[in-house]
């Protein structure tokens, strides 16, 4: 008897089962054949961001190698090209490179490199970290030459506190005033440096340096006065 009653139980579940299947498996067979496309994409997109990735790379380090060279208008091409259509990665710092190689091309004519840079640091979906440092590089092209509240407009947002890159551009903004003869500025940007306690050593040093050169003029001032 016991035998028949599970004969009979077998044969209601394979009905359930077969009832099942044929109310679900145009459904069941759907999302198998979903997933089973959403794995095959997936593993293609893989396999273009690769292919895409290394043809950047390759391109990109043919670009080093032509400004090591010291062709640097054509590495400037060769980074634009690299900065329009490589992976963010290598497109970010292919237009770093290329404001360098601009540089390289045009000494004493900064103007075309501080234009990239001056595009990368108003680029906020870059960060602000990728942004300080092109805002930075743009002014240690100009720090010769650009005037003192250029300097200020382009240096003081990176200065503050807890900015990557303060130390560098206090520095810049003390040298600045102090080409521009501007004691009182030179010395706010000094203590900005050494009231800082993670200033690195050399520029504490460097603004011991600066602070000896602005009290040595302003004693010859003093002498010629009397």
């Amino acid at each position: 008897m016991a035998d028949i009653f599970n004969e009979v139980d077998e044969e209601v579940r394979r009905e359930r089962l077969k009832a099942l299947w044929d109310r679900y498996s145009i459904f069941i067979v759907g999302v198998a054949v979903l997933i089973v496309a959403g794995i095959g994409g997936w593993r293609a997109y893989e396999y273009w961001t690769a292919q895409k990735a290394a043809a950047a790379g390759a391109t990109f380090e043919e670009a080093v190698t032509l400004s090591e060279q010291g062709k640097h208008a054509e590495a400037e091409k060769a980074f634009a090209k690299v900065a329009g259509e490589a992976p963010r990665g290598y497109a970010v710092l292919a237009r770093f490179r290329e404001a360098a190689a601009l540089a390289q091309a045009n000494p004493g004519k900064p103007a075309e490199a501080v234009k990239v840079y001056d595009a990368i640091a108003a680029d906020a979906s870059l960060g602000q970290t990728w942004q300080d440092l092109a805002a930075l590089r743009a002014g240690l092209l100009l720090a010769d030459t650009a005037p003192l509240a250029d300097m200020k407009t382009r240096l003081e947002p990176i200065a503050g506190v807890g900015r990557p890159y303060r130390h560098t551009a206090r520095e810049l903004l003390a040298l600045a005033a102090w080409r521009a003869n501007n004691v009182a500025e030179a010395k706010r940007y000094i203590d900005m440096v050494t009231a800082d306690g993670e200033t690195p050593p050399g520029a504490r040093q460097r603004m011991d340096v600066l602070l000896a050169l602005i009290a040595g003029e302003g004693k010859a001032s003093e002498g010629k006065k009397s």
